[in-house]
């Protein structure tokens, strides 16, 4: 009797172990396939999200017959700056927009970043989620400006090879663009097609403190390469792209092996606003140099100006006449002596530190890259003191680089 009950109960025993695991496979498997199903559900989601994306862009693109150029906005985790930035760009916009599409790149996932952007019809919508670890060459450094290199990189590949523009504007977050921004460019395009010596073209100048200009209609060749609302040509990209530095890439830009004697356009009076008091750079220089920039107010009408005179060929000789007819200050007291000298004047310079002091003296940047002081033009800053009269700041070899053989 004991035998069989003990039979009885290891029957018992194994039935039941049975149905234990019959079950556990059967809720496993029902766990498996529901997560399947809502892994399918977010693909189909986001496959939707990114249709939709492209299809806005389609919708655009169809209407586009030739665009001048694509305006990208570098964004990252600043919704409140973002938004402000969108409004002055589509203020201006809307009445070219098939010849200026625009994009905001967002480098990482912040949502407010990511629903601001797509709450505007008028843009298309770009995410770049880059989850390599960053090491940095130095100790100390930011880890911001390897990321905002690698943004860069990917947007621009994005923009040239993907959707394949002739041209790409780039706009920061933080800016406002000035009521002829579009016209500007597009002049500055035609430009670039006929003299492949211009690197890029630039909406900024460094010295474009309401105190230092005049003229709204004047443009500037520089070898300093300024930023700041900037456009590229493709030829231009594909040369760079493939050795995009890792960080700080517009330093990187400035190098004589980068730029190979190629030079920039930029404005007098800035047509970009920089309002980004808080950013990667911790506010350097925001007060002093940022926040007095002008930002250009007046429609000049771009169509109508002739622009040959900023063909390499032609612009060194005019800069070589004007500087010329510039009278020259001696001695110490620079600022003093200009203010009492009726016409533009010139002020020499040494050296790097002799340019410093009188820079300082004036209040313009003292700043140089790769051996050229900001905004320089064979070694010349030029810059308006008081407007309208102009100074130039002239380096020892500055004459000998543009054929000045007497005076």
């Amino acid at each position: 009797m004991t035998n069989k009950f003990l039979c009885d109960f290891r029957f018992l025993l194994l039935a039941a172990a049975v149905a234990f695991i019959y079950i556990q496979v059967e809720a496993e498997t029902r766990c498996t396939s529901q997560m399947r199903k809502l892994i399918d559900q977010i693909s189909m989601q986001q496959s939707r999200i990114v249709d939709l994306e492209v299809k806005g862009l389609q919708r655009r693109m169809n209407k586009i017959q030739t665009p001048v150029a694509a305006v990208v906005v570098m964004a990252c985790n600043r919704a409140d700056y973002l938004e402000r930035t969108i409004k002055s760009i589509l203020k201006y916009q809307n009445a070219v927009a098939s010849k200026f599409p625009l994009f905001v790149s967002q480098d990482g996932s912040d949502p407010q970043v990511r629903k601001k952007a797509l709450s505007y019809d008028q843009l298309t919508h770009m995410q770049h989620l880059d989850s390599k670890l960053v090491q940095t060459e130095r100790p100390g450094e930011l880890i911001a400006y390897y990321k905002i290199a690698r943004h860069y990189k990917w947007a621009l590949d994005k923009l040239f090879h993907e959707y394949k523009f002739s041209r790409v504007i780039i706009l920061e977050d933080d800016m406002e663009i000035a009521p002829d921004f579009f016209d500007y460019f597009e002049a500055a395009a035609a430009l670039m097609e006929k003299d492949k010596t211009i690197m890029a073209v630039s909406s900024w100048n460094d010295n474009g403190q309401k105190q230092f200009v005049h003229d709204p209609e004047i443009l500037y060749r520089s070898d300093f390469f300024p930023g700041l609302g900037w456009m590229l040509t493709k030829p231009t990209w594909n040369e760079l792209s493939p050795k995009w530095p890792k960080a700080y890439w517009d330093d990187w830009l400035r190098l004589q092996e980068n730029h190979k004697g190629r030079q920039f356009i930029r404005p007098e009076v800035c047509r970009t606003y920089n309002f980004g008091e808080h950013g990667s750079s911790l506010g350097q220089f925001f007060r002093q140099y940022l926040e007095p920039i002008k930002l250009n107010d007046v429609q000049v009408d771009w169509k109508s100006k002739d622009l040959s005179y900023l063909m390499e060929d032609k612009y060194i000789k005019l800069f070589a006449e004007i500087l010329k007819n510039a009278k020259p200050i001696n001695g110490a007291d620079a600022v003093l002596k200009a203010s009492n000298v009726q016409g533009d004047v010139r002020v020499h310079y040494e050296d790097q530190p002799d340019f410093e002091r009188i820079a300082r003296q004036f209040g313009v940047f003292q700043e140089w890259k790769d051996g050229v002081p900001r905004t320089a033009y064979k070694g010349v800053v030029v810059f308006r003191y008081p407007p309208p009269r102009r100074v130039f700041l002239v380096g020892p070899k500055s004459f000998e680089l543009l054929g000045i053989k007497s005076v």
